[in-house]
């Protein structure tokens, strides 16, 4: 039997007695904390992680304690799945069992002695649930939940949305989200290109829209009952318009990738020649690469950093322009860390008579803030995911200009997609809502603020970054000056709880799956509400979780800092509403 097991301050010294009795019965048993005594622990903190194990399956049963029980007890009552029982016997334990099948125990360790909390567990375990007529009555509190009924045969219920209601049809699934959800919660994210959605965001992606097929675009629908989501694709589309001052929106495609292959096929023709920042010097796989359909639709001349400096150098652009004569140059970058420079994109690409597509799908929210130049007023295109710094779902959108606006639509369906994905249009809607916030802008500046912050701190530590810093939301670290691969960082960061992606740099002698840098962003703990003071903080963990990369206990340990710095920041949404703007 699995057991999650926490308390606040006031238990926990009964909690380190309660589990060691449990190990010495041969039960599993899941630690929530505290790891030591604190009077600044809030009980509501570990109540909620117990009752999401049980509730999620990652543990059969849970007990949770604190000086009077009550609030662990409410706390833990709050989440869809559980029944937590506040109680002061063996026999109210037995009785919370048969009667109200209770899935967690609340004890009160100021009022019960050592011996009394122990003989309640007891006979809470021993017991078990009756069924009969108390069934029917957990049934009721399962329904009132938007859970399903607990009787065998039941059918799933629709449009049931909670975790806890997935834990019951699919207790697989549940417990790999339980775990994501924990992982999330007590890892820093440092991926530049992953962010944390708002509450909103999530909402709105699992709705019924996402049992509508919508074939077409709004008033001009392939499919009937049409009219509901036409009113979301409208909001998206126009919001997304007003943020970026656009000509047109199309906010169907699936993915940035998608977009992009949209955009291409809308202006161009197989074999047709393009021009883009190599992968390997920052770009994306969709600016050329010979694996991708970008690759091996088009024929693609790829650009350089300067070897030097490591920025792009738009003359030397221009003079491979000239060369190469491309009919579409694509700007835009996954691992490039300086301001980029549209006008002189657009200066080159009419120079030569290219169309310039920019791909700005990292910077989107930094563009929308205004703290970085828009691509919108120089490029016949403008691609970009929704789900960076932009902060919004899993997704994809492209802006143009009217000339390109009839093609652009045509290429994306029926060209290159059918039924757009209504339910994450309506999350993007909710997205470019958020967007348009004076929070947002805020929001924003503090990304920026802490990856500048972060980038300087580790080069006060004796790091090299590439390109010498940033002026975006990322940067890279050149980890193989200090004689490490980057998939070597990459491990020993996760081992600290600190998640990072091993990035190949300008002119690397090591192949990408290995690499010699790590990318390094700070979207997601910006969202956790983290600032300067926490960068200089993670960035102390970076630098001796690197340079001790083969201390295993050293690297626990700074998984044990990085998890107190989660408790005191935790994911949620008021962080990610701008409300502390």
């Amino acid at each position: 039997m699995r057991i999650a097991l926490g308390a606040d301050h006031a238990g926990f010294a009964a909690k380190e007695a309660v589990r060691a009795w449990l190990r010495e019965r041969g039960l599993e048993v899941t630690d929530f904390g505290p790891e030591r005594l604190d009077p600044e622990d809030d009980y509501p903190d570990v109540s909620f992680a117990v009752a999401g194990a049980v509730a999620g399956g990652t543990a059969d049963a849970g007990i949770l304690l604190c000086g009077s029980g009550i609030g662990v007890s409410i706390a833990a009552n709050k989440v869809p799945g559980v029944r937590a029982a506040l109680v002061t016997s063996a026999e109210m334990a037995r009785s919370a069992r048969r009667h109200n099948d209770a899935n967690v125990l609340a004890l009160p360790a100021r009022i019960l002695p050592e011996g009394e909390i122990l003989q309640a567990i007891d006979g809470w375990l021993a017991a078990g649930f009756e069924g009969g007529r108390h069934a029917r009555r957990v049934d009721k509190i399962a329904r009132f939940e938007g859970l399903a009924p607990g009787a065998a045969g039941a059918e799933p219920p629709r449009g049931a949305g909670s975790t806890a209601s997935l834990s019951r049809w699919d207790p697989d699934v549940a417990r790999a989200v339980q775990a994501e959800q924990r992982r999330m919660f007590w890892g820093l994210e440092l991926i530049a290109s992953e962010n944390v959605a708002s509450e909103p965001v999530l909402e709105a992606m699992a709705n019924v829209m996402n049992n509508k097929y919508a074939e077409g675009y709004p008033g001009k629908r392939y499919y009937g009952g049409c009219e509901h989501v036409d009113q979301v694709e409208a909001l998206a589309r126009e919001r997304v318009i007003a943020l970026y001052g656009a000509e047109h929106a199309n906010v169907q495609p699936h993915s940035g990738s998608s977009a992009n292959l949209s955009a291409y096929f809308a202006l161009l023709e197989p074999g047709d020649r393009i021009m883009g920042q190599s992968l390997a010097h920052g770009g994306h796989l969709t600016h050329g690469h010979p694996v991708n359909f970008s690759g091996r639709f088009f024929e693609v001349h790829a650009y350089e950093v300067n070897p030097e400096t490591e920025w792009l150098d738009y003359e030397a652009v221009r003079a491979k322009a000239r060369e190469a004569r491309p009919k579409m140059i694509v700007a835009g970058a996954s691992a490039y860390s300086r301001t980029l420079d549209f006008a002189a994109f657009r200066s080159i690409a009419d120079e030569v008579g290219a169309h310039l597509v920019v791909d700005m799908a990292h910077i989107a929210g930094l563009v929308a803030a205004g703290l970085h130049p828009s691509p919108v007023p120089h490029s016949a295109v403008v691609t970009s995911t929704t789900h960076k710094t932009l902060r919004g779902p899993r997704g994809g959108f492209i802006l143009s200009t009217k000339q390109h606006a009839k093609a652009i639509d045509k290429t994306s369906f029926p060209g290159m997609q059918g039924g757009p994905l209504m339910h994450v249009i309506a999350a993007k809607a909710v997205c470019f809502g958020e967007a348009l916030t004076p929070g947002f802008r805020a929001y924003q500046a503090r990304i920026v603020e802490n990856a500048r912050t972060l980038a300087e701190a580790l080069v006060a530590l004796g790091w090299r970054l590439v390109a010498g810093g940033t002026d975006t939301h990322l940067f890279l670290v050149d980890v193989g000056k200090n004689g490490i691969t980057g998939k070597e960082a990459e491990e020993a960061l996760d081992r600290a709880g600190l998640t990072v992606n091993k990035n190949a740099i300008p002119f690397d002698p090591r192949p990408p799956a290995v690499a010699s840098g790590i990318r390094v962003g700070t979207p997601a703990v910006t969202s956790r509400g983290l600032g300067p003071a926490e960068m200089r903080v993670i960035a102390g963990w970076i630098d001796r979780a690197l340079r001790e990369r083969a201390d295993a206990a050293l690297l626990s340990g700074i998984r044990r800092e990085v998890r107190d710095l989660c408790a005191a920041f935790p994911l949620f949404p008021r962080h990610l509403l701008g409300e502390e703007a």
